[in-house]
């Protein structure tokens, strides 16, 4: 299980250094796609098969099934680390989720999320005040 904030920073080249507790868990090689909310979604290769036999299940009659599989897929990459703890995250990657230096990387259960720090900030700042509604919400479906 993933869980944490932590802090870093994207070099010149692209590379991300992801915490050591995260990319124990995440094996030799991972999974990296466009992610909601205009953050970057990792997934180890057993929760991307998971996720994968999901969407195949989707309806390919129906547009925003279609729209969706193709959002998460065109986007993903394959990644793994070098011996420094480092990961090239590709260019579309950082493009898409606007990644220049300081990032944020949290772990929320079955993935790892990559965020610009500053869209991080704005979006816990848009967030944290209706945290206990959407907790009321969530405990109407007995969370």
């Amino acid at each position: 299980m993933f869980m944490g904030e932590y802090q870093h920073t994207i070099d010149n080249k692209g590379r991300l250094i992801l915490p050591a507790k995260f990319r124990d868990e995440l094996g030799e090689v991972f999974i990296a796609t466009k992610g909601l909310d205009n953050c970057l979604f990792v997934y180890t290769k057993n929760e991307w098969a998971i996720l994968e036999e999901k969407l195949k299940k989707l309806p390919l009659a129906k547009p925003e099934a279609r729209a969706f599989v193709r959002f998460f897929f065109s986007g993903a990459a394959e990644l793994e680390c070098d011996k420094q703890g480092r990961v090239l995250l590709p260019n579309n990657l950082r493009e898409y989720a606007t990644l220049e230096k300081d990032v944020v990387v949290i772990g929320v259960s079955n993935r790892i999320e990559i965020w610009d720090e500053t869209v991080w900030d704005k979006y816990n700042e848009e967030v944290s005040p209706t945290v206990a509604q959407i907790a009321e919400n969530l405990a109407d479906l007995g969370i």
